[in-house]
């Protein structure tokens, strides 16, 4: 692969981790530098994982991670993305709210990671360095889901709920694409 082909690859598996900080910033009482790095980190290494393991998956059982990876995708995004939007009109401001927990974070970048991992398994059939690309999916996650957070914080105060809502509902709608575009074929 060319170094554009990758950087195109890269920046294509980071924007489902984008909009999903972007309405997780939008949900967190003023969340700073420090925290969205931190987010960034989380969501770039998983991102940066994912494609490996599809790519070892994919050397040894390309059709059962093809068959349930949609699926798993809609689950966890379906779940978050549902979450958010209770969580934005069950009451209360997004500033009395606790902030986002590790495990939410994880599972967040875990969701909008498996088509990370999808691409690593079909990178199994190619001859390409897994590593020089998965390091380039993690960067570009990591700045990507930075930028979102403090653009979500933004987008926070000027427009609270709704910022959250639509956050929310581009999560669901992004893991409802996915499952859409594999049974499609």
């Amino acid at each position: 692969m060319t170094p554009v082909s990758i950087g195109v690859l890269a920046v294509s598996m980071s924007v489902d981790a984008f909009v999903a900080a972007l309405g997780r910033g939008a949900s967190l009482r003023r969340p700073g530098v420090g925290f969205a790095l931190r987010t960034g980190v989380i969501f770039g290494l998983i991102e940066a994982i994912t494609p490996l393991i599809g790519w070892a998956l994919g050397m040894a059982f390309s059709q059962y991670v093809a068959a349930v990876d949609h699926w798993i995708a809609f689950a966890l995004l379906g779940a978050v993305g549902g979450h958010m939007v209770w969580q934005a009109w069950r009451g209360g401001a997004a500033e009395d709210r606790a902030p986002l927990t590790l495990w939410a974070t994880v599972v967040t970048a875990i969701g909008t990671s498996i088509d990370a991992m999808a691409v690593g398994v079909s990178l199994a059939f190619l001859e390409v360095n897994i590593l020089v690309i998965a390091a380039a999916i993690g960067c570009t996650t990591m700045l990507f889901s930075s930028t979102g957070i403090l653009a979500g914080r933004y987008l926070g105060r000027q427009f609270g709920r709704l910022a959250e809502t639509l956050g929310g509902c581009a999560l669901f709608a992004l893991g409802a694409l996915i499952l859409v575009e594999h049974l499609a074929g």
